[in-house]
């Protein structure tokens, strides 16, 4: 039997499970990429220009290979690092305009420092008796051209990394590729487990914050629940209005019942942050949630807006389930079809519900209430 790679499901666990890692190395590979096209574009113009000239051959390009690597390593991993350190810490509350800012300067001061350690300790460690060599050296006006050179190429890659940043943010890691393949241009059928996340009573939490605080409130909660996705291998669907949609690969949503876990692991974040919660808004997020799995297709779709829509009645019946959570007085339902492919654990506890006629259905759905247990 042949197994399919799944390129999408291995970054996105590898992204999960060590993510500074994936940062920093996805930073690093692109970097020394880029040097070294870098190296190759100076080189070859070099060659051109000893031609016609009829001067002295510059010597291979090896050593170029090995100074752009070093470089983009070190430039990489660095930046990668630090911009990671900024994302998680420093950038969730500020504006577009000042994260713009903070990075291009943090940028341009590593950028200088590398170009430092390039020109007095990587260049006469690689191309040998450079002050020797009359067609090339890096002093004076080379130097100042080199630098030239050098700033604006890192300035349109750093907006090449950028945006490739913003994709992985947007649809998650490991999608970029089989959009540009067009993976999703027609419809692919996948198995997939949603879940429906709804802030509890939410209309008088509203009354209650008013609309501004409320925005805020639901900034904050939905931000805790991101700060929780990559340990269970959840994916972002979508947000709507105090909403959040979930989703994961079935694989790795029933692997350690990662699924049901995540749930109460986001309970668990808003009371480490009860202090913060209280202070500012007298209130502690509180969500009701469903669990379903099921078949759906994948689509690219819209032109002026692109996005990757999920279609199928595993949506429907998921949201339906989450409606009737106040009816039972339940925090997580979840389904019995799903229920049942889930491994037993000592800390969930499952209460059968019975067969659910849920609303727009025409047949009736098993229902149960999961709970945590200490």
């Amino acid at each position: 039997m042949s197994i399919k790679f799944d390129y999408t499901a291995v970054v996105q666990r590898f992204s999960a499970r060590f993510p500074v890692l994936s940062y920093i190395m996805t930073q690093i590979g692109f970097w020394v990429s880029a040097n070294i096209l870098l190296g190759a574009i100076i080189h070859l113009q070099t060659l051109s220009i000893t031609h016609n000239a009829k001067l002295p051959m510059p010597g291979n390009f090896l050593p170029t290979i090995i100074i752009g690597s070093i470089a983009g390593i070190l430039y990489g991993g660095c930046y990668g690092l630090i911009d990671y350190y900024f994302d998680k810490n420093i950038f969730r509350k500020k504006s577009l305009g000042k994260i713009i800012l903070l990075k291009t300067v943090t940028s341009l001061v590593l950028l200088a420092l590398i170009l430092m350690f390039i020109r007095y300790i990587l260049f006469y460690l690689f191309i040998p008796h450079p002050v020797d060599n009359a067609n090339f050296s890096l002093k004076g006006i080379s130097w100042k051209y080199l630098v030239y050179t050098v700033v604006i190429f890192y300035f349109f890659m750093t907006l090449l990394i950028n945006f490739i940043n913003q994709v992985n943010k947007k649809y998650g890691p490991g999608v970029l590729i089989p959009l540009l393949l067009g993976k999703y241009r027609n419809p692919q059928e996948e198995e997939r487990i949603f879940m429906f996340m709804d802030l509890k009573s939410s209309t008088a939490v509203a009354e209650r914050l008013g609309h501004l605080e409320y925005s805020s409130f639901i900034r904050d909660s939905f931000m805790d629940i991101n700060q929780v996705l990559s340990p269970f291998n959840a994916e972002v669907y979508q947000y709507v209005g105090d909403e959040i949609i979930l989703t994961w690969r079935v694989n790795d949503g029933l692997n350690h019942e990662s699924c049901v876990r995540f749930f109460f692991a986001c309970e668990k974040q808003f009371i480490n942050r009860i202090e913060y919660y209280t202070k500012r808004y007298n209130l502690l997020p509180n969500f009701k949630a469903s669990l379903h799995m099921g078949k759906v297709t994948a689509v690219e779709i819209g032109e002026i807006k692109r996005d990757i829509a999920y279609h199928g009645d595993t949506l429907n019946t998921a949201a339906r389930i989450q409606s009737v959570c106040n009816d039972y007085d339940k925090k997580l339902l979840i389904s019995e079809y799903l229920l049942e492919k889930i491994d037993s654990n000592i800390h969930l506890t499952a209460e059968a519900l019975g067969m659910i006629q849920l609303k727009g259905k025409t047949k009736k759905i098993g229902i149960a209430s999961i709970a945590w247990v200490e």
